[in-house]
Protein backbone atom coordinates (compact mmCIF):
# COMPACT_ATOMS: atom_id res chain seq x y z
CA UNK A 1 0.00 0.00 0.00
CA UNK A 2 1.45 3.40 -1.01
CA UNK A 3 1.05 6.62 0.91
CA UNK A 4 -1.35 7.84 -1.79
CA UNK A 5 -3.95 5.20 -0.92
CA UNK A 6 -3.04 4.30 2.66
CA UNK A 7 -5.35 5.27 5.53
CA UNK A 8 -5.27 8.69 7.11
CA UNK A 9 -5.42 8.83 10.89
CA UNK A 10 -7.41 11.89 11.88
CA UNK A 11 -6.63 12.83 15.45
CA UNK A 12 -9.62 14.60 16.99
CA UNK A 13 -9.08 16.91 19.94
CA UNK A 14 -11.22 20.00 20.70
CA UNK A 15 -13.04 19.65 17.37
CA UNK A 16 -15.72 17.03 18.00
CA UNK A 17 -17.87 17.74 14.98
CA UNK A 18 -18.46 16.61 11.40
CA UNK A 19 -19.60 19.90 9.80
CA UNK A 20 -17.04 22.59 8.93
CA UNK A 21 -14.10 20.65 10.29
CA UNK A 22 -11.42 21.62 7.72
CA UNK A 23 -8.90 18.91 8.55
CA UNK A 24 -11.44 16.11 8.70
CA UNK A 25 -13.11 17.41 5.55
CA UNK A 26 -9.77 17.39 3.73
CA UNK A 27 -9.02 13.84 4.89
CA UNK A 28 -12.40 12.56 3.70
CA UNK A 29 -12.05 14.42 0.39
CA UNK A 30 -8.97 12.37 -0.52
CA UNK A 31 -11.11 9.26 -0.86
CA UNK A 32 -8.62 7.38 1.28
CA UNK A 33 -9.72 5.39 4.34
CA UNK A 34 -9.98 7.60 7.41
CA UNK A 35 -9.39 6.34 10.94
CA UNK A 36 -10.91 8.80 13.46
CA UNK A 37 -8.94 8.75 16.72
CA UNK A 38 -9.19 10.42 20.11
CA UNK A 39 -6.35 10.12 22.62
CA UNK A 40 -6.60 10.27 26.38
CA UNK A 41 -3.15 11.81 26.56
CA UNK A 42 -1.29 14.04 28.99
CA UNK A 43 -3.55 17.00 28.24
CA UNK A 44 -6.74 15.08 29.00
CA UNK A 45 -5.18 13.66 32.15
CA UNK A 46 -4.64 17.18 33.49
CA UNK A 47 -8.24 18.31 32.98
CA UNK A 48 -10.30 19.28 35.98
CA UNK A 49 -13.23 17.19 37.17
CA UNK A 50 -16.06 18.95 35.33
CA UNK A 51 -14.29 19.52 31.97
CA UNK A 52 -13.17 15.88 31.90
CA UNK A 53 -16.69 14.71 32.70
CA UNK A 54 -18.17 16.89 29.94
CA UNK A 55 -15.53 15.67 27.50
CA UNK A 56 -16.64 12.12 28.23
CA UNK A 57 -20.23 13.02 27.35
CA UNK A 58 -19.04 14.72 24.17
CA UNK A 59 -16.96 11.73 23.12
CA UNK A 60 -19.86 9.33 23.62
CA UNK A 61 -22.14 11.50 21.48
CA UNK A 62 -19.51 12.03 18.81
CA UNK A 63 -18.70 8.32 18.61
CA UNK A 64 -22.38 7.57 18.06
CA UNK A 65 -22.50 10.17 15.27
CA UNK A 66 -19.52 8.56 13.52
CA UNK A 67 -21.16 5.15 13.83
CA UNK A 68 -24.28 6.49 12.13
CA UNK A 69 -22.02 7.47 9.24
CA UNK A 70 -20.57 3.97 9.05
CA UNK A 71 -17.32 4.93 10.76
CA UNK A 72 -15.93 4.57 14.28
CA UNK A 73 -14.01 6.56 16.88
CA UNK A 74 -10.88 4.75 18.04
CA UNK A 75 -9.93 5.52 21.64
CA UNK A 76 -6.43 5.07 22.99
CA UNK A 77 -4.81 6.13 26.24
CA UNK A 78 -1.24 7.21 26.81
CA UNK A 79 1.47 9.48 25.44
CA UNK A 80 0.21 11.05 22.22
CA UNK A 81 3.27 10.28 20.12
CA UNK A 82 3.52 6.69 21.28
CA UNK A 83 -0.20 6.05 20.79
CA UNK A 84 -0.08 7.49 17.28
CA UNK A 85 3.04 5.51 16.43
CA UNK A 86 1.24 2.31 17.42
CA UNK A 87 -1.81 3.22 15.37
CA UNK A 88 0.29 3.97 12.29
CA UNK A 89 1.96 0.59 12.63
CA UNK A 90 -1.33 -1.24 13.17
CA UNK A 91 -3.23 0.42 10.32
CA UNK A 92 -0.48 1.05 7.78
CA UNK A 93 -1.52 4.70 7.77
CA UNK A 94 0.58 7.02 5.67
CA UNK A 95 -0.71 10.22 7.25
CA UNK A 96 -1.62 11.67 10.64
CA UNK A 97 -3.68 14.87 10.47
CA UNK A 98 -5.28 17.01 13.18
CA UNK A 99 -6.80 20.40 14.03
CA UNK A 100 -4.48 22.85 15.75
CA UNK A 101 -4.31 23.65 19.43
CA UNK A 102 -2.99 27.02 20.58
CA UNK A 103 -2.04 26.65 24.23
CA UNK A 104 1.69 26.19 24.89
CA UNK A 105 1.41 22.55 25.98
CA UNK A 106 -0.48 21.59 22.81
CA UNK A 107 1.87 23.60 20.60
CA UNK A 108 4.93 21.84 22.04
CA UNK A 109 3.33 18.38 21.90
CA UNK A 110 2.11 18.82 18.33
CA UNK A 111 5.48 20.10 17.15
CA UNK A 112 7.13 16.98 18.52
CA UNK A 113 4.54 14.71 16.90
CA UNK A 114 4.84 16.45 13.54
CA UNK A 115 8.64 16.38 13.60
CA UNK A 116 8.85 12.66 14.41
CA UNK A 117 6.40 11.57 11.73
CA UNK A 118 7.92 13.75 9.05
CA UNK A 119 11.34 12.34 9.87
CA UNK A 120 9.83 8.87 9.40
CA UNK A 121 8.12 9.54 6.07
CA UNK A 122 4.59 9.84 7.47
CA UNK A 123 2.56 12.81 6.24
CA UNK A 124 1.87 14.90 9.36
CA UNK A 125 -0.35 17.97 8.93
CA UNK A 126 -2.22 20.38 11.15
CA UNK A 127 -5.27 22.39 10.11
CA UNK A 128 -7.21 25.41 11.31
CA UNK A 129 -10.66 24.85 12.73
CA UNK A 130 -10.98 25.99 16.35
CA UNK A 131 -10.89 29.74 15.59
CA UNK A 132 -12.09 32.26 13.03
CA UNK A 133 -8.60 33.71 12.60
CA UNK A 134 -5.24 32.07 13.18
CA UNK A 135 -3.48 34.05 15.94
CA UNK A 136 -0.39 34.77 13.87
CA UNK A 137 -2.43 36.21 11.00
CA UNK A 138 -3.83 39.17 12.96
CA UNK A 139 -1.11 41.79 13.46
CA UNK A 140 -0.87 45.42 14.41
CA UNK A 141 0.46 47.99 11.98
CA UNK A 142 3.86 47.55 13.62
CA UNK A 143 3.75 43.79 13.08
CA UNK A 144 3.10 42.82 16.69
CA UNK A 145 0.07 41.35 18.40
CA UNK A 146 -2.93 43.23 19.75
CA UNK A 147 -3.07 43.88 23.49
CA UNK A 148 -6.38 45.79 23.54
CA UNK A 149 -9.68 44.37 22.38
CA UNK A 150 -11.22 47.35 20.52
CA UNK A 151 -8.50 47.68 17.87
CA UNK A 152 -8.43 43.88 17.57
CA UNK A 153 -12.16 43.92 16.80
CA UNK A 154 -11.68 46.67 14.22
CA UNK A 155 -8.87 44.69 12.62
CA UNK A 156 -10.93 41.52 12.12
CA UNK A 157 -14.58 42.55 11.87
CA UNK A 158 -14.40 43.10 8.12
CA UNK A 159 -12.08 40.21 7.32
CA UNK A 160 -13.28 37.35 5.15
CA UNK A 161 -13.97 34.39 7.41
CA UNK A 162 -14.52 32.00 4.53
CA UNK A 163 -17.49 29.73 3.92
CA UNK A 164 -18.34 26.86 6.24
CA UNK A 165 -17.61 23.41 4.83
CA UNK A 166 -20.37 20.81 4.58
CA UNK A 167 -20.26 17.52 6.42
CA UNK A 168 -18.47 14.84 4.38
CA UNK A 169 -20.89 12.75 2.36
CA UNK A 170 -18.68 9.69 2.49
CA UNK A 171 -16.24 8.22 5.00
CA UNK A 172 -14.11 5.47 3.50
CA UNK A 173 -13.33 2.66 5.95
CA UNK A 174 -9.86 1.24 6.56
CA UNK A 175 -9.17 -2.40 5.55
CA UNK A 176 -9.44 -3.29 9.23
CA UNK A 177 -10.25 -1.32 12.35
CA UNK A 178 -7.62 -1.17 15.08
CA UNK A 179 -8.58 -2.06 18.63
CA UNK A 180 -10.15 0.66 20.72
CA UNK A 181 -10.46 1.29 24.45
CA UNK A 182 -13.96 1.29 25.87
CA UNK A 183 -14.88 4.85 26.84
CA UNK A 184 -16.28 3.54 30.12
CA UNK A 185 -12.80 2.26 31.05
CA UNK A 186 -11.56 5.86 31.14
CA UNK A 187 -13.92 6.77 34.01
CA UNK A 188 -14.19 10.35 32.83
CA UNK A 189 -16.74 11.17 35.54
CA UNK A 190 -14.82 9.67 38.46
CA UNK A 191 -13.89 12.96 40.10
CA UNK A 192 -17.46 14.27 39.98
CA UNK A 193 -18.59 11.85 42.68
CA UNK A 194 -22.28 12.18 43.55
CA UNK A 195 -22.75 15.28 41.38
CA UNK A 196 -22.83 13.20 38.18
CA UNK A 197 -26.61 12.64 37.84
CA UNK A 198 -27.38 16.24 38.76
CA UNK A 199 -24.88 17.99 36.49
CA UNK A 200 -25.64 15.58 33.63
CA UNK A 201 -29.19 16.94 33.42
CA UNK A 202 -27.82 20.36 32.46
CA UNK A 203 -25.56 19.15 29.65
CA UNK A 204 -26.48 18.85 25.99
CA UNK A 205 -23.47 17.26 24.29
CA UNK A 206 -22.91 17.00 20.57
CA UNK A 207 -23.00 18.85 17.31
CA UNK A 208 -26.73 18.31 16.70
CA UNK A 209 -27.58 19.92 20.06
CA UNK A 210 -25.22 22.80 19.31
CA UNK A 211 -26.79 23.52 15.93
CA UNK A 212 -30.28 23.34 17.45
CA UNK A 213 -29.27 25.86 20.14
CA UNK A 214 -27.81 28.15 17.50
CA UNK A 215 -31.05 27.99 15.51
CA UNK A 216 -33.06 28.86 18.62
CA UNK A 217 -30.76 31.73 19.52
CA UNK A 218 -30.84 33.25 16.04
CA UNK A 219 -34.60 32.91 15.68
CA UNK A 220 -35.73 33.88 19.20
CA UNK A 221 -33.01 35.63 21.21
CA UNK A 222 -30.38 37.41 19.17
CA UNK A 223 -32.47 40.52 18.51
CA UNK A 224 -32.61 41.30 22.26
CA UNK A 225 -29.19 39.85 23.06
CA UNK A 226 -27.43 43.11 23.83
CA UNK A 227 -30.33 44.36 25.95
CA UNK A 228 -30.94 41.19 27.98
CA UNK A 229 -27.66 39.27 28.09
CA UNK A 230 -26.60 40.65 31.50
CA UNK A 231 -29.72 39.45 33.33
CA UNK A 232 -28.81 35.98 34.65
CA UNK A 233 -32.41 34.90 35.33
CA UNK A 234 -33.37 35.34 31.66
CA UNK A 235 -32.83 32.82 28.87
CA UNK A 236 -31.18 35.53 26.83
CA UNK A 237 -27.77 34.14 25.86
CA UNK A 238 -26.71 31.67 23.20
CA UNK A 239 -25.85 28.90 25.70
CA UNK A 240 -23.17 27.74 23.25
CA UNK A 241 -20.09 27.92 25.47
CA UNK A 242 -19.96 24.17 26.20
CA UNK A 243 -20.02 23.49 22.46
CA UNK A 244 -17.35 26.01 21.52
CA UNK A 245 -15.18 24.60 24.28
CA UNK A 246 -15.03 21.14 22.66
CA UNK A 247 -15.41 22.26 19.07
CA UNK A 248 -18.89 20.76 18.75
CA UNK A 249 -19.88 23.92 16.90
CA UNK A 250 -17.79 25.66 14.28
CA UNK A 251 -17.22 29.34 15.07
CA UNK A 252 -17.54 30.03 11.33
CA UNK A 253 -21.09 28.70 11.28
CA UNK A 254 -21.99 30.91 14.24
CA UNK A 255 -20.28 33.90 12.61
CA UNK A 256 -22.15 33.53 9.32
CA UNK A 257 -25.50 33.01 11.03
CA UNK A 258 -24.96 36.16 13.10
CA UNK A 259 -23.91 38.10 9.99
CA UNK A 260 -27.18 37.07 8.37
CA UNK A 261 -29.00 38.44 11.41
CA UNK A 262 -27.09 41.73 11.10
CA UNK A 263 -28.17 42.05 7.49
CA UNK A 264 -31.76 41.29 8.55
CA UNK A 265 -31.66 44.23 10.95
CA UNK A 266 -31.27 42.38 14.27
CA UNK A 267 -30.43 44.84 17.04
CA UNK A 268 -28.29 42.41 19.03
CA UNK A 269 -26.47 40.53 16.29
CA UNK A 270 -23.39 42.75 16.10
CA UNK A 271 -22.91 42.46 19.85
CA UNK A 272 -22.94 38.67 19.52
CA UNK A 273 -20.30 38.96 16.79
CA UNK A 274 -18.21 41.02 19.21
CA UNK A 275 -18.52 38.25 21.79
CA UNK A 276 -17.28 35.73 19.23
CA UNK A 277 -14.31 38.01 18.60
CA UNK A 278 -13.73 38.38 22.36
CA UNK A 279 -13.14 34.61 22.34
CA UNK A 280 -10.75 35.07 19.43
CA UNK A 281 -8.95 37.80 21.35
CA UNK A 282 -8.45 35.44 24.28
CA UNK A 283 -6.75 32.91 22.00
CA UNK A 284 -4.76 35.65 20.28
CA UNK A 285 -3.36 36.66 23.68
CA UNK A 286 -2.77 33.11 24.86
CA UNK A 287 -0.81 32.21 21.75
CA UNK A 288 1.26 35.39 21.69
CA UNK A 289 1.74 35.78 25.46
CA UNK A 290 1.25 32.30 26.94
CA UNK A 291 2.22 33.41 30.43
CA UNK A 292 -1.35 34.72 30.73
CA UNK A 293 -2.31 31.16 31.71
CA UNK A 294 -0.38 31.06 34.97
CA UNK A 295 1.24 34.43 35.71
CA UNK A 296 0.18 38.05 35.86
CA UNK A 297 -0.06 39.31 32.30
CA UNK A 298 1.09 42.70 33.59
CA UNK A 299 4.34 42.04 35.44
CA UNK A 300 3.85 45.13 37.61
CA UNK A 301 1.22 43.11 39.50
CA UNK A 302 3.69 40.45 40.64
CA UNK A 303 4.12 42.05 44.06
CA UNK A 304 0.45 42.82 44.66
CA UNK A 305 -0.55 41.47 48.12
CA UNK A 306 -3.15 38.89 47.15
CA UNK A 307 -3.57 35.84 49.35
CA UNK A 308 -2.45 32.68 47.57
CA UNK A 309 -3.37 30.37 50.46
CA UNK A 310 -5.84 27.66 49.37
CA UNK A 311 -6.79 27.09 53.01
CA UNK A 312 -7.76 30.74 53.50
CA UNK A 313 -11.27 30.57 55.06
CA UNK A 314 -12.48 33.36 52.77
CA UNK A 315 -11.47 31.33 49.72
CA UNK A 316 -13.00 28.13 51.07
CA UNK A 317 -16.33 29.87 51.77
CA UNK A 318 -16.27 31.41 48.29
CA UNK A 319 -15.70 27.99 46.67
CA UNK A 320 -18.60 26.53 48.60
CA UNK A 321 -21.08 29.33 47.93
CA UNK A 322 -21.08 30.32 51.60
CA UNK A 323 -19.82 33.93 51.50
CA UNK A 324 -23.07 35.39 52.84
CA UNK A 325 -23.34 37.61 49.75
CA UNK A 326 -26.38 36.28 47.85
CA UNK A 327 -25.37 37.24 44.31
CA UNK A 328 -21.95 35.67 44.73
CA UNK A 329 -23.26 32.53 46.40
CA UNK A 330 -25.96 32.10 43.76
CA UNK A 331 -23.29 32.19 41.07
CA UNK A 332 -21.10 29.61 42.78
CA UNK A 333 -24.05 27.31 43.46
CA UNK A 334 -25.24 27.58 39.86
CA UNK A 335 -21.81 26.37 38.77
CA UNK A 336 -21.84 23.42 41.13
CA UNK A 337 -25.27 22.27 39.94
CA UNK A 338 -25.08 23.00 36.21
CA UNK A 339 -21.35 23.09 35.43
CA UNK A 340 -21.77 26.59 34.03
CA UNK A 341 -22.23 30.13 35.28
CA UNK A 342 -23.83 33.17 33.68
CA UNK A 343 -21.20 35.60 32.40
CA UNK A 344 -22.38 38.55 34.49
CA UNK A 345 -22.34 36.29 37.55
CA UNK A 346 -18.78 35.21 36.66
CA UNK A 347 -17.62 38.81 36.71
CA UNK A 348 -19.35 39.53 40.02
CA UNK A 349 -18.04 36.43 41.77
CA UNK A 350 -14.52 36.91 40.41
CA UNK A 351 -14.45 40.57 41.41
CA UNK A 352 -15.63 39.71 44.92
CA UNK A 353 -12.87 37.10 45.33
CA UNK A 354 -9.99 39.16 43.98
CA UNK A 355 -11.04 42.55 45.33
CA UNK A 356 -13.30 42.33 48.37
CA UNK A 357 -11.53 39.21 49.66
CA UNK A 358 -8.09 40.02 48.19
CA UNK A 359 -7.55 36.41 47.06
CA UNK A 360 -5.25 35.71 44.10
CA UNK A 361 -7.02 35.37 40.76
CA UNK A 362 -5.15 32.15 40.02
CA UNK A 363 -6.92 30.34 42.85
CA UNK A 364 -10.27 31.36 41.42
CA UNK A 365 -9.20 30.48 37.88
CA UNK A 366 -8.07 27.02 38.98
CA UNK A 367 -11.36 26.46 40.84
CA UNK A 368 -13.32 27.36 37.73
CA UNK A 369 -11.06 25.03 35.72
CA UNK A 370 -12.17 22.21 38.00
CA UNK A 371 -15.88 23.07 38.12
CA UNK A 372 -16.87 24.40 34.68
CA UNK A 373 -18.14 22.01 32.04
CA UNK A 374 -17.60 24.78 29.47
CA UNK A 375 -14.03 25.42 30.64
CA UNK A 376 -11.83 27.02 28.01
CA UNK A 377 -8.17 27.70 28.82
CA UNK A 378 -7.86 31.02 27.00
CA UNK A 379 -11.22 32.50 27.99
CA UNK A 380 -10.89 31.42 31.62
CA UNK A 381 -7.43 32.95 32.03
CA UNK A 382 -8.22 36.20 30.24
CA UNK A 383 -11.53 36.60 32.06
CA UNK A 384 -9.96 36.21 35.47
CA UNK A 385 -7.07 38.55 34.74
CA UNK A 386 -9.42 41.12 33.21
CA UNK A 387 -11.54 41.20 36.34
CA UNK A 388 -8.56 41.12 38.71
CA UNK A 389 -6.89 44.02 36.91
CA UNK A 390 -3.66 42.21 36.09
CA UNK A 391 -4.59 41.39 32.51
CA UNK A 392 -5.06 43.09 29.16
CA UNK A 393 -7.83 45.57 28.58
CA UNK A 394 -8.40 45.73 32.35
CA UNK A 395 -8.56 49.50 32.82
CA UNK A 396 -9.75 50.77 35.16
CA UNK A 397 -8.06 48.07 37.24
CA UNK A 398 -9.49 49.62 40.41
CA UNK A 399 -13.10 48.90 39.38
CA UNK A 400 -14.76 46.99 42.23
CA UNK A 401 -18.13 45.46 41.46
CA UNK A 402 -20.59 45.84 44.33
CA UNK A 403 -22.54 42.54 44.40
CA UNK A 404 -25.58 44.16 46.00
CA UNK A 405 -25.68 46.97 43.44
CA UNK A 406 -25.18 44.44 40.65
CA UNK A 407 -28.01 42.30 42.00
CA UNK A 408 -30.31 45.31 42.19
CA UNK A 409 -29.55 46.18 38.60
CA UNK A 410 -29.46 42.75 36.96
CA UNK A 411 -31.60 40.62 39.30
CA UNK A 412 -34.09 43.17 40.69
CA UNK A 413 -36.78 40.62 41.61
CA UNK A 414 -34.25 38.09 42.99
CA UNK A 415 -35.29 35.48 40.44
CA UNK A 416 -31.69 34.37 39.93
CA UNK A 417 -30.79 34.45 43.62
CA UNK A 418 -33.91 32.50 44.57
CA UNK A 419 -33.20 29.95 41.86
CA UNK A 420 -29.97 28.97 43.58
CA UNK A 421 -30.14 29.87 47.29
CA UNK A 422 -32.44 27.73 49.40
CA UNK A 423 -31.91 29.15 52.88
CA UNK A 424 -33.61 32.47 52.22
CA UNK A 425 -36.87 30.93 51.00
CA UNK A 426 -39.82 29.32 52.76
CA UNK A 427 -40.33 27.03 49.77
CA UNK A 428 -36.96 26.62 48.04
CA UNK A 429 -36.78 25.89 44.34
CA UNK A 430 -35.65 22.44 43.25
CA UNK A 431 -32.58 24.00 41.66
CA UNK A 432 -31.58 25.57 44.96
CA UNK A 433 -31.99 22.23 46.73
CA UNK A 434 -29.98 20.39 44.08
CA UNK A 435 -26.88 22.22 45.26
CA UNK A 436 -26.93 20.30 48.54
CA UNK A 437 -27.25 16.99 46.69
CA UNK A 438 -24.36 17.83 44.36
CA UNK A 439 -21.70 19.07 46.76
CA UNK A 440 -19.36 16.67 48.60
CA UNK A 441 -20.81 15.27 51.80
CA UNK A 442 -17.59 16.26 53.53
CA UNK A 443 -18.65 19.91 53.25
CA UNK A 444 -21.44 19.18 55.74
CA UNK A 445 -23.97 21.52 54.11
CA UNK A 446 -27.73 21.20 54.32
CA UNK A 447 -30.62 23.50 53.31
CA UNK A 448 -31.90 23.72 56.87
CA UNK A 449 -28.89 25.72 57.98
CA UNK A 450 -29.12 29.43 58.58
CA UNK A 451 -27.76 31.45 55.70
CA UNK A 452 -24.23 32.64 56.62
CA UNK A 453 -23.29 36.22 57.39
CA UNK A 454 -20.62 37.91 55.24
CA UNK A 455 -17.07 37.49 56.48
CA UNK A 456 -16.37 41.13 55.60
CA UNK A 457 -18.74 43.97 54.83
CA UNK A 458 -18.91 45.07 51.22
CA UNK A 459 -17.90 48.59 52.16
CA UNK A 460 -14.89 47.48 54.19
CA UNK A 461 -13.80 45.03 51.52
CA UNK A 462 -13.98 47.73 48.85
CA UNK A 463 -12.02 50.19 50.95
CA UNK A 464 -9.36 47.58 51.71
CA UNK A 465 -8.96 46.80 47.99
CA UNK A 466 -8.74 50.48 47.00
CA UNK A 467 -6.15 51.08 49.73
CA UNK A 468 -4.06 48.21 48.37
CA UNK A 469 -4.31 49.65 44.85
CA UNK A 470 -3.30 53.11 46.07
CA UNK A 471 -0.21 51.66 47.75
CA UNK A 472 0.79 49.42 44.86
CA UNK A 473 -0.17 51.83 42.08
CA UNK A 474 -0.35 55.50 43.11
CA UNK A 475 -3.52 56.92 41.54
CA UNK A 476 -3.44 59.10 38.48
CA UNK A 477 -4.85 62.61 38.84
CA UNK A 478 -7.72 61.76 36.50
CA UNK A 479 -8.65 58.46 38.17
CA UNK A 480 -12.32 57.91 38.98
CA UNK A 481 -13.14 55.34 41.60
CA UNK A 482 -15.87 52.84 40.61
Amino acid sequence: MTNSDSPIIFWFRRDLRITDNPGFHAACATGRPVVPVFLHDEGVERLGAAPKFRLGLGLATFAAELERLGSALILRRGCALQALQSLVEETGAGAVWWSRGYDPVSVARDAGVKSWFKDNDVDARSFAGHLLFEPWNVKTGAGGYYKVYSPFWRAVCQQDVGPALPAPSRLAKPPHWPNSDALSSWHMDAQMNRAVPIVTRYQSPGEAAALAKLDLFISDRINNYKKNRDFPALDATSDLSEHFSLGELSPRIAWHRAQEAVRAGSAGAEHFLKELVWREFAYHLMFNSPHILDRNWRVEWDDFPWSADETNPDFVRWCRGQTGVPMVDAAMREMYVTGRMHNRARMISASYLTKHLMVHWKLGMDWFADCLTDWDPAANAMGWQWVAGSGPDAAPYFRVFNPETQAGKFDPDRAYIDRWIAQQQEHPTHTALEFFDAVPRSWGLNPGEEYPSPGISLDLGRKRALAAYSTAFPPRPDAKLA
